[in-house]
């Protein structure tokens, strides 16, 4: 058995570059497989669990997943080899550092009808308390079992099932790694840009697609360039293997470069309350702070502008609104607006009528209405511009004069 798995382990890890290929996706899963110099391969090779802890360590994964895989995947080899409806076990002598594979036989009475059919997983009490007494019905006897007797059919079939249990394990330590980055930023390099125009960026172990449409209209990326964008989605399946989709264009994106650009916001002494974007082109983002001695705009747009210019040159040069948030949503709505300047607002359910004089109305609307969409998406509701001079005027009130014609009379002569 040791020497089946020292051949086993020589192949599945003696392999400099592996990689894993999504057959539709074109992700690719790279992992760098433990490199053994040729003492290791003799001194280590003796002691299986030896091998697993080695293993473990360079591959940053637990002990006990690895030998949990190694003892699936033996058993895996004796189901394919020997009787898929047989029972099978591991034991793990400590002690020695060794595995040890048997099938389970199940003692059963001697007019059982499961016997009658030759199987060699049940047992007659009567042979079994041959070979000991102290068989019961119901009780389990142990076959060992050596898959070196298998041939070189059975090692192959080890080797596989090592290289399948190895490769998941890897898969699921990398799976939630980046799972549990989701929404955040992450760097890579462009290693390829196909047809569809979709980029492939490299992030340590891992690649990554960057689609088109995740893309700020005009961007283009060359072989070699290093991208900034944040990971939207992140899936698995036993065909693709690891899924990871990148976006430069969601909102999120825009909130995590101010958190990397301003320590305010790092440090959520000012907070990002509601983000809206139309990539490439206006963005408008609510923040504010409950420090009364930091002004949330001020320090985020930084001095004479540098911290929000960074950003905003990171994003094809959008322009950036910062909006003082407010839980009023007459204020909130008229701030939304700038640098529209609105006499009113009215909340009307999820409509908000907004009057402003008619000079106004086209700063309020923007360069093709960009600016009155940014502030429906940031505010969520529904805008109605109005403007005063189409607004029915007051009616006046006649000022009252008073009667002096008696005051008069005592100025006369």
């Amino acid at each position: 058995m040791r020497s089946s798995f020292g051949h086993c382990f020589k192949k599945v890890f003696g392999i400099e570059n592996r990689f894993i290929k999504g057959s539709r996706s074109e992700i690719f899963l790279y992992f760098y497989p433990t490199i053994l110099n040729q003492n290791q391969m003799e001194s280590g090779l003796e002691k299986i669990m030896d091998i697993i802890e080695l293993i473990a360590c360079e591959k940053g994964l637990r002990t006990e997943s690895v030998t949990e895989a190694v003892a699936e995947a033996m058993m895996n080899t004796a189901r394919k080899c020997i009787e898929e409806t047989y029972s099978y076990g591991i034991d793990i002598d400590a002690k020695n550092k060794n595995f040890s594979l048997y099938q389970k036989i199940l003692i059963v009475a001697d007019d059982d009808e499961r016997l009658q059919d030759g199987q060699q997983c049940y047992m007659a009490l009567s042979e079994a308390k041959k070979l000991s007494g102290n068989f019961e019905i119901g009780d389990e006897a142990r076959y060992d079992l050596d898959l070196e007797n298998l041939g070189r059919n059975g090692i192959n079939t080890l080797h596989k099932e090592l290289e399948y249990h190895i490769q998941r394990l890897i898969e699921t330590q990398l799976f939630e790694k980046y799972k549990s980055q989701m929404g955040k930023i992450v760097s890579g390099t462009v290693v390829r840009v196909d047809e569809r125009e979709n980029t492939y960026v490299e992030i340590d172990e891992i690649r990554a697609v960057l689609p088109m449409r995740n893309r700020i209209k005009g961007e283009k990326f060359n072989v070699g360039s290093v991208v900034k964008s944040v990971l939207k989605f992140v899936s698995m399946d036993n065909r693709n293997g690891i899924l990871i989709e990148l976006s430069r264009t969601t909102p999120k994106f825009l909130e995590e470069l101010l958190r990397l650009e301003v320590p305010e916001i790092h440090d959520n002494e000012v907070v990002i309350h509601r983000c809206a974007r139309i990539p490439g082109e206006r963005s408008k983002i609510a923040i504010s702070s409950a420090n009364p001695k930091i002004d949330p705009i001020g320090a985020t747009v930084g001095v004479r502008g540098v911290r929000i210019n960074a950003v905003s040159k990171e994003l094809k040069n959008e322009n950036i609104d910062c909006i003082e948030y407010s839980e009023i949503g007459e204020k909130f709505v008229a701030r939304s607006l700038a640098p529209a300047l609105i006499s009113s607002v009215k909340i009307e359910g999820n409509k908000a009528i907004v009057s402003l004089p008619s000079e106004q109305k086209p700063k309020a609307i923007g360069k093709s209405g960009i600016n009155i969409r940014l502030a429906t998406m940031l505010t969520g509701y529904e805008i109605e511009l109005v403007e005063q001079n189409n607004l029915v005027p007051a009616m006046p009130i006649p000022e009252e004069k008073a009667d002096i014609s008696s005051l008069a009379s005592l100025f006369k002569k």
